[in-house]
């Protein structure tokens, strides 16, 4: 489903929705910087629970930030405006301990939700996804290890809400081997061997689908094919090499 930012906020309305809704609780208006202007506005519920502060931190008269309190002492999430237009941009969610749990953010300043961060111990982000193709659907899954290094990311390249590559990283980042799923089944059936991130060493097969590598291609120092080694009647085992001269 589409995920849109569509809150827009003016203190004109503020002001108007704030008389509105005392009903359900309370708002105090705080003028932080003692310049004259109203730039922050705390919502407590009737028995003086915190639940949410809205701020205006640039001075141009629109909420550009947002602390969700729900009763907890400390935000469970803040909703930021990061390029100060008046629509609502990143989102970011916490425990209730105030430990960030991940963010979700209109990195395209579109009106949709493209970018994910999901954060882990030490406050280190874990996975990264992204929606390339502004569909509304995440379709690359960046994972990070605990000290920041890149393991692996996975692609919908198809764009059908199924992942159908996977590219792994040893040491350094160096790209190890990708895996593609050709007939789009979910199950992977092409694997390619690098050697310093860039130079094919070897492919492998799955041409007939049935969960076995059944073709098998070596590739020279100079990324050139050398040798093809065939299971012909899927049986498990070699029968067939040819060899490029």
């Amino acid at each position: 489903m589409t995920t849109r930012l569509k809150t827009r906020y003016s203190l004109a309305g503020f002001l108007f929705l704030s008389l509105a809704s005392l009903a359900e609780g309370v708002v105090f208006p705080v003028d932080s910087d003692f310049d004259g202007r109203l730039d922050q506005w705390q919502h407590k519920s009737e028995d003086g629970s915190l639940l949410k502060v809205e701020y205006d931190k640039n001075g141009d008269g629109k909420i550009d930030q947002i602390d969700i309190f729900d009763g907890n002492e400390k935000p469970i999430r803040v909703e930021l405006d990061r390029n100060f237009d008046g629509t609502l941009d990143q989102v970011q969610y916490y425990s209730k301990d105030f430990i960030l749990k991940y963010i979700e953010k209109d990195s395209k300043f579109s009106g949709l939700i493209d970018w994910r961060e999901v954060y882990g111990p030490n406050n280190k982000v874990t996975r990264l996804e992204t929606d390339e193709n502004q569909d509304g659907r995440m379709d690359v899954f960046q994972y990070f290890s605990e000290d920041g290094h890149m393991e692996r990311v996975e692609y919908d390249a198809s764009h059908d809400g199924k992942i159908d590559r996977w590219e792994f990283f040893g040491n350094n980042e160096t790209l190890h081997s990708i895996n593609f799923d050709i007939n789009h089944d979910g199950n992977p059936d092409q694997w390619q061997y690098f050697k310093n991130s860039t130079l094919l060493i070897r492919v492998e097969h799955d041409t007939n689908f049935d969960g076995k590598v059944d073709r098998w291609e070596y590739f020279d120092d100079y990324g050139k094919l050398e040798r093809v080694e065939l299971d012909t009647n899927h049986d498990g085992n070699l029968d067939l090499i040819k060899r490029k001269p």
